[in-house]
């Protein structure tokens, strides 16, 4: 065996469909394999019945690897943490690439505590330097600027990937390789035990997944006015966010606050409805590829970080954009 040799890629589940941050990952692993050849091994943990692994296609791992058992059906930091651990001994990766999502996150913590291995994460980006050396890039600060580091030396190095920033062209499908299927029970005694998994909110998509966020603050009046959001997020394809006084005032749930204190988001486009842009709020969403703020303050911080702006009352400004959008996007 070749240490040293391979990047690992977690593939993250929801139910019995792949989470589209891991094939991001993924993505990114391919495009550092073609730089330095380095094999990129999938990880994928499931229930007894397996997702659905055409989406892999795209960026076909050289290995697949799956844990199969009803041990694996809901996310347990500490059965997959300590699986994983074990395939990193026997294999002697120099990359561990993981989505920045929350249990991604909250992975990549435990196997550098394992591992003892340097983390780096919410990376935007990921380049050789050479045949084992690389750089990554990560927002500082709540994300006012941006620090590059060089990863050297040997041994690994784990990183977490922001969504919606390694998406890439789709390759040319490839077959998937035969999968080697692990059923047999964790190596290690879980402490906690998952009975069930309870999932609020109305199962669209994750505000940090979303290729269009329309998000809404202190200047929609009332909880009620968020219907107009979430009417607007549906033509456009998106999900609807909050500003932390919004989230505070009881109007929206927390999963859906995008701030320093909140979620991370870098969707396409960002429709900033009726928020001043506290620096906190902008700390979450400032990488966005297009924003567009509707505020009826002209002078409002929003508008600096803005690529188009709009001054106005949002509770008209809204229904009008969600018609001419329906009369452009479905005839």
């Amino acid at each position: 065996m070749t240490e040293h040799r391979s990047i690992f890629v977690w593939i993250e589940c929801k139910g019995d469909r792949i989470k589209p941050v891991s094939l991001e990952a993924l993505n990114c692993a391919r495009q550092l394999s073609d730089s330095n050849g380095l094999k990129v091994c999938a990880l994928l943990f499931c229930g007894d019945q397996k997702p659905d692994l055409t989406p892999l296609s795209d960026f076909s791992p050289d290995s697949l690897t799956i844990f199969s058992g009803p041990e694996w059906k809901n996310y347990n930091s500490e059965t997959i943490s300590s699986a994983f651990f074990k395939r990193v001994q026997e294999e002697s990766p120099r990359l561990i690439l993981l989505p920045a999502s929350n249990h991604g996150k909250e992975l990549g913590a435990i196997l550098s505590g394992l591992t003892h291995a340097p983390l780096a994460s919410d990376c935007v980006e990921v380049e050789c330097l050479n045949a084992l050396d690389f750089q990554i890039k990560r927002p500082i600060y709540s994300g006012k600027a941006f620090v590059s580091l060089a990863l050297e030396g040997q041994g690994l190095h784990i990183i977490t990937l922001r969504p919606n920033v390694f998406r890439g062209e789709h390759r040319v499908k490839a077959p998937l390789p035969e999968a080697e299927v692990l059923v047999s029970n964790p190596s290690a005694k879980a402490i906690s035990l998952i009975v069930r998994e309870v999932v609020q909110g109305t199962g669209k998509l994750d505000v940090t997944e979303a290729r269009v966020v329309v998000s809404g603050g202190m200047g929609m009046q009332g909880p009620e006015n968020f219907s107009l959001l979430e009417e607007l997020a549906e033509v456009l394809g998106g999900t609807v966010g909050a500003s932390r006084p919004v989230v505070d005032n009881g109007w929206r749930d927390y999963s859906n606050q995008v701030g320093q204190t909140g979620r991370s988001v870098s969707p396409d486009l960002y429709i900033a409805c009726g928020i001043s842009g506290a620096v906190q709020h902008i700390a979450g969403m400032s990488g966005s590829k297009c924003i567009v703020a509707i505020n009826k303050d002209p002078h409002a911080p929003i508008f600096s970080i803005a690529q188009y702006g709009i001054v106005g009352d949002v509770m008209e400004i809204i229904p009008l954009l969600t018609t001419e959008f329906k009369k452009v996007l479905h005839g």
